[in-house]
């Protein structure tokens, strides 16, 4: 079987996504003979290491997605690769050009729905593009085979859009590069903080919906006693003295060295549909604060973190001074058990590769309805 995975979400400075289609790469070729390419755009043509194949592709900037609006040359691409079953990661330009191939070719088409375009919509140009945008993203997904949500909350998200053929599957995590084994005592150290300081960590982009202000607000609040790395793309305002920015992490061995090694993670975003770095956080052994919103309620249960009242700083500020009255080596215990428990990737794989088996038994393009988990 040939997997072509296609998506516009591949900037240098991506997150989640990204991790999520290299790790998937890396475990289908040690356990399976799956084929498994990434067309994805570029700077120029060319291949990579995880099964890229890099479409040359204009961008606004260095490290923004790329837009790919040339679709004929996309359709004809994907074509060329000759998939056996094509998953699109977003609803970019792209994915109409695999839906366009996926019918010429007769194959399976299934969507990844990572992120809650309306939400993101609404929120940063109002109603009525949010209105729109829910239009456009229901006219998508309900002509591809199948949907998968990585929660039950993204699930219900696509549900009240209108598309109705849609299967909660949750994405996982490598426990063995994110560890506990992966803590370096000299952390505080090496930033020069006092021994004592309470240490947290935050990892990923610093787009509108993480809520970046919350998260810095709330350090404000908290004052010295109390410090915060920071690690994703250079931020623009003005960060508070107990913050540290730290690069973008492009090596997961280097983001588990900084997540294993804080206190704890704490994230400030309300629509997360999944949120892989805490889950990642979790299996390096450390418990996390967020607000109770979007996919967290999900994730973060009573013994393993400290659930707040969303878009609010001070309720934040007092969640993780609640998250140090308890003991978070404990909630880092059970975080870490969870992970392994719920989110090991051999199990998220395989849900996956039963996904992709009913698909491809299935006549296209009116394929059943899958039940939902």
């Amino acid at each position: 079987m040939h997997l072509l995975d296609v998506t516009m979400l591949y900037a240098p400075q991506s997150g989640g996504v990204v991790r999520y289609l290299r790790a998937k790469h890396a475990w289908l070729r040690r356990h399976t003979s799956i084929r498994h390419s990434l067309l994805v755009p570029g700077a120029a043509d060319a291949r990579g290491a995880s099964g890229e194949i890099y479409l040359r592709t204009r961008s606004l900037s260095p490290h923004a997605h790329r837009w790919p609006l040339a679709g004929r040359r996309w359709s004809r691409a994907i074509r060329d690769a000759n998939p056996d079953l094509i998953e699109v990661g977003d609803a970019g330009p792209e994915a109409w050009a695999a839906l366009h191939a996926a019918r010429a070719l007769d194959v399976p088409l299934i969507a990844f729905c990572h992120s809650d375009i309306v939400r993101m919509a609404a929120r940063r140009l109002g109603k009525l593009p949010g209105a729109a945008t829910r239009f456009y993203g229901r006219a998508f997904y309900r002509r591809c085979d199948l949907v998968i949500a990585p929660s039950a909350f993204m699930r219900r998200e696509l549900n009240a859009w209108g598309v109705e053929r849609v299967v909660a599957r949750p994405l996982g995590v490598d426990t063995d590069v994110f560890s506990p084994r992966r803590r370096v005592p000299g952390l505080r150290r090496e930033l020069g903080l006092p021994p004592r300081v309470r240490l947290l960590g935050y990892a990923g982009r610093f787009s509108t919906e993480k809520n970046m202000h919350v998260l810095l607000d709330a350090f404000r609040a908290l004052g010295a006693r109390y410090h915060l790395v920071l690690a994703g793309p250079q931020i623009a305002e003005p960060l508070p003295p107990n913050v540290t920015p730290l690069p973008f992490l492009h090596s997961s061995l280097e983001l588990a060295r900084i997540l294993a090694s804080v206190d704890g993670f704490v994230h400030a975003g309300d629509q997360e549909t999944f949120g892989l770095v805490v889950v990642e956080a979790m299996a390096c052994g450390r418990g996390i604060v967020a607000p109770s919103a979007g996919a967290f309620p999900e994730i973060v249960t009573p013994q393993t973190g400290v659930l707040v009242a969303p878009n609010d700083a001070d309720a934040l500020a007092d969640g993780i001074r609640a998250f140090y009255r308890r003991d978070p080596a404990a909630l880092g215990r059970a975080a870490r058990a969870r992970a392994e428990r719920e989110y090991g990737w051999d199990s998220a794989m395989r849900g996956l590769l039963g996904l992709y088996r009913a698909a491809l038994a299935s006549p296209c393009p009116d394929a059943p309805r899958y039940a939902v988990s």
